[in-house]
């Protein structure tokens, strides 16, 4: 028995052997590849459709946004509202969203009432009928979502910051206008879904406490459409044009009653197959990747310009890009600038101390022992694996670097990386 009278040896997170619970994969019929994970206690599952039908499959902006949003608004034997009643009856969520290489269709349920909603999910696939009356309601919606968007800065910042290190035409620096909303037809939508849905490339992952027949039952529903599985390397590639404004002040006025400016940086970066990009997730806590780095300890605590700041790395397929992003009083936002350069200039000159590297190698760390938690936070660690055309042993290296990564390093990276003139500075007021 344990003795509670004696507190517990306190241990490291990096002192924490990690190991990734493998998935199971098997086939269908015409080809597609499922990836399950089987675990968990509770009986709950999911079933998530990535379909190869995001934006950067398009001809035209917003088709295929409309197309993954609309495909749940009827079919030739269901309205809308008799396919959404349909998953509430049996206490299911489904849910769909559209990136820029893949649109996804994600279904939560309890394992025993999987039966009675694949083939409704099968319907969506194959038989949606995009009803000019749904789309109606849907450009209008959008467009007055866009027009309260677009009063606010920092929805205004994370546009233009995209566009610029993008490029306005590459589908990662995209954005909706009124004029594309106004111009979708029902037939573009009807033309991609059948291309790129009914006809397109498909991977299934399944999560939970799956039931033994699920295999057969996702075989029965879907290995024997005419969809096929993704070939390495299918995704179009899209020539970026960035804009040549980076190392300028760039200054936009979007509200002149507003209080507040939003702080946009960035600047591209390589995606997950380069060398630094996993030494780089490291600087990149260091620097503002979480409550405790330099960038929150300085502008928040210190200086008290904002309630919080962050900087990320913007993951894609193609290609990644370095954020910065930050509200600040309108005062105060120069001064912000001003700090975040000094951050990237002290990264720059001086050596990381051992305690702070110590703490961001826990935090992060700690980090990916929550995402080991469930079945379903399994499952997403696979997913971003696979899709991004990477093994298992990406992961172990991921950990290794963490444990591993020098302050000399680090430095290094901090000056190919974190020079001002590389990046852009945008603030919208």
């Amino acid at each position: 028995m344990i003795n509670r009278t004696i507190a517990p040896p306190i241990v490291d997170a990096t002192d924490f052997k990690l190991t990734l619970k493998p998935y199971e994969k098997y086939t269908l019929d015409n080809g597609i590849e499922v990836y399950s994970v089987n675990a968990g206690t509770q009986e709950v599952m999911m079933v998530e459709w990535v379909f190869y039908a995001g934006n950067s499959y398009e001809e035209r902006n917003m088709i295929a946004s409309a197309t993954n949003n609309l495909l749940k608004n009827g079919t030739s034997t269901k309205s809308a509202f008799q396919i959404n009643e349909h998953f509430e009856y049996y206490g299911s969520h489904f849910s769909r969203a559209c990136y820029n290489e893949t649109s996804t269709l994600t279904l939560h349920c309890l394992d025993k009432h999987i039966g009675e909603l694949l083939p409704v999910v099968k319907e969506l696939v194959t038989d949606a009928t995009f009803p000019q009356e749904e789309l109606d309601i849907f450009k209008t919606n959008m467009k007055q979502r866009l027009t309260v968007n677009l009063k606010k800065s920092e929805f205004v910042a994370n546009r233009l910051i995209d566009a610029y290190i993008y490029g306005e035409d590459h589908p990662y620096g995209s954005y909706s206008r009124h004029e594309d909303l106004d111009a979708l037809q029902r037939e573009e939508l009807l033309a991609f879904y059948k291309k790129y849905y009914t006809q397109g490339r498909c991977i299934i992952f399944t999560a939970g406490k799956l039931p033994a027949d699920l295999p057969r039952l996702l075989n029965e529903q879907f290995g024997h459409l005419p969809i096929t599985r993704p070939e390495p390397r299918q995704v179009p590639f899209h020539n970026m044009e960035p804009s040549p404004e980076f190392g300028k002040p760039l200054r936009i006025i979007n509200d002149n009653e507003g209080v507040q400016g939003a702080i946009r940086m960035g600047r591209l970066f390589p995606n997950r197959h380069h060398p630094d990009f996993m030494k780089m997730q490291v600087l990149n806590n260091l620097f503002g990747g979480f409550f405790g780095s330099r960038l929150m300890s300085n502008i928040r605590e210190d200086k008290g310009y904002t309630y919080g700041i962050y900087s990320y790395l913007q993951n894609h397929i193609q290609s990644c890009a370095l954020i910065v992003s930050t509200e600040a009083g309108k005062d105060v936002c120069e001064a912000a600038v001003k700090e975040i350069y000094h951050e990237m200039k002290t990264l720059r000159e001086e050596p990381v101390e051992d305690d702070e590297l110590s703490l961001v190698r826990n935090y992060m760390i700690g980090t990916i022992l929550s995402d080991l938690d469930g079945p379903f936070h399994i499952l997403a660690r696979w997913k971003n694996i696979i899709l991004n055309g990477l093994d298992e042993s990406y992961f172990y290296e991921s950990i290794k670097t963490i444990k591993t990564v020098g302050a000399t390093e680090l430095m290094e990276l901090a000056n190919k990386y974190y020079s001002e003139k590389d990046w852009y500075e945008l603030i919208v007021y």
